[in-house]
């Protein structure tokens, strides 16, 4: 990989990791509710979650939908399905207490299986994959480490974020408006995914 086709590639994975989306704006959330220390299992599940999509979608599995065109709206309508009943919890969240057996953030295994049913995460490494590598196993391999390499710190940001905003979280009233303000948005992200199925 050429030096110009790297910095476009960590120009790429930067711009596509750090903007909003439901990945960042679950961390927000879960910093805000969880905290730092208790969401890291679900930011690394995000950041190499997503690497190892991408190495599966850029040895083949992304010919699956030239095969199966259904696949894609099938993938679309479960995404959309999954993303609605996320932002349902994410609304409904309080604080966690120590008896809450529902208050819990999200798994390392959630947030990697999450990138699944993410449009977002599917778009990025379809376009990574079509735009930065040559289809060979080690071009896949350096676009997903670099893809890694740039989304673990920028998702991760996204939770500090929340954490330095729960010192404003204080109040259940407050707490409930910023839950309800974060699902809101994650549904919002779903617009073009139901655009395109209509």
């Amino acid at each position: 990989m050429s030096i110009d086709i790297l910095l476009a590639l960590v120009g790429f994975a930067f711009v596509t990791s750090i903007t909003p989306g439901p990945n960042n704006l679950m961390l927000l959330a879960s910093g805000a509710n969880f905290g730092l220390r208790r969401t890291v299992p679900h930011m690394l599940g995000v950041g190499l979650g997503f690497g190892f999509m991408i190495v599966c979608v850029g040895l083949g599995l992304a010919g699956l939908f030239e095969v199966w065109p259904a696949a894609r709206l099938v993938l679309a309508v479960l995404s959309v399905g999954y993303l609605l009943w996320l932002a349902w919890r994410i609304a409904n969240a309080g604080a966690p207490r120590g008896t809450d057996v529902d208050a819990r953030p999200m798994t390392f295994a959630q947030a990697a299986a999450f990138q699944w049913v993410n449009p977002k995460a599917w778009t990025m490494a379809l376009s990574a994959v079509t735009l930065y590598s040559t289809g060979s196993v080690p071009s896949v391999v350096a676009v997903a480490g670099v893809f890694t390499a740039v989304n673990l710190p920028s998702v991760s940001s996204w939770t500090v974020l929340g954490v330095q905003m729960k010192r404003f979280l204080t109040s259940p009233a407050r707490l409930r408006a910023f839950n309800w303000t974060m699902a809101g948005l994650l549904v919002a992200t779903l617009w073009p995914t139901v655009a395109g199925l209509v």
